[in-house]
C-alpha cells in the first residue's frame, strides 16, 4: 500500500485542471461559480476599489481570484485578498508569497467548511489581520480581526429592512461600505 503523498505548489502548477488550489496538502476543485458568487465578489472589489486607488484613500493592493502561497502545502486561491502597500510595494507576479493584510471569501452552499474552518483556521495561523465572510444567499457579511492569536469578530451583518445601509468595518474604516450594493438591493 502506497502512502499518502502530500501535494505542493509544484503538483499544483504542474496539474492541467483549471479552478484548482492547494489545501492542507491535496489539490482541490473550487466551487462552480454562481451568480450570487460572482456579483457579491464583483460588488465587494468595486465598493473597495477606492482604497487601491491613488485618488482614493490609497495604501492597498486588492486583486480577486489570488493564489496565495502559505506554505509547503497551502495555495488557496482567494476570492478577494489585501496587502498593505507599505508590505508590497510593488505589484507581485503569478502566485503571492506574502502573506495578505485582509482576505474575504464568498462562502459557497457545500464548501461552507472550508471557508468557515479550513481557511479561518490557516488565515489566524498564518497572523492574517483581517478576515470577512460574506453569505450572498442569507444576504449577510461577518469580519472579524486577528487579537493576539485568534480572530474576534467585529462585525456582523445581515441585511433586514432595518439594517444600516452603510457601514465602516475595519480595515477599510475611512469609507462608508455600501452593504446593500454588496449583499443585493
Amino acid at each position: 500500500m502506497e502512502a499518502f503523498k502530500l501535494k505542493t505548489l509544484d503538483d499544483l502548477l504542474a496539474a492541467p485542471e483549471d479552478r484548482i488550489e492547494l489545501i492542507d496538502g491535496d489539490i482541490v476543485q473550487r466551487p462552480m461559480a454562481r451568480m450570487e458568487h460572482g456579483l457579491a465578489q464583483h460588488r465587494a472589489s468595486v465598493e473597495l476599489g477606492p482604497f487601491d486607488h491613488p485618488s482614493g484613500p490609497g495604501g492597498w493592493r486588492i486583486a480577486t481570484e489570488v493564489s496565495v502561497h502559505y506554505s509547503m502545502h497551502q495555495c488557496p486561491t482567494h476570492d478577494l485578498a489585501g496587502w498593505r502597500k507599505e508590505r508590497l510595494p510593488e505589484r507581485p507576479r503569478g502566485v503571492v508569497d506574502v502573506t495578505p493584510d485582509w482576505v474575504c471569501e464568498i462562502v459557497s452552499p457545500g464548501y461552507e467548511r472550508k471557508d468557515t474552518l479550513t481557511l479561518f483556521m490557516l488565515l489566524q495561523r498564518h497572523r492574517v489581520p483581517y478576515y470577512w465572510l460574506i453569505w450572498p444567499e442569507d444576504r449577510s457579511l461577518v469580519a472579524w480581526q486577528l487579537d493576539g492569536d485568534a480572530y474576534r469578530t467585529i462585525a456582523g451583518i445581515t441585511m433586514t429592512d432595518d439594517a444600516p445601509l452603510k457601514q465602516r468595518i475595519p480595515p477599510f474604516e475611512e469609507l462608508e461600505i455600501d452593504l446593500s450594493y454588496i449583499l443585493g438591493e
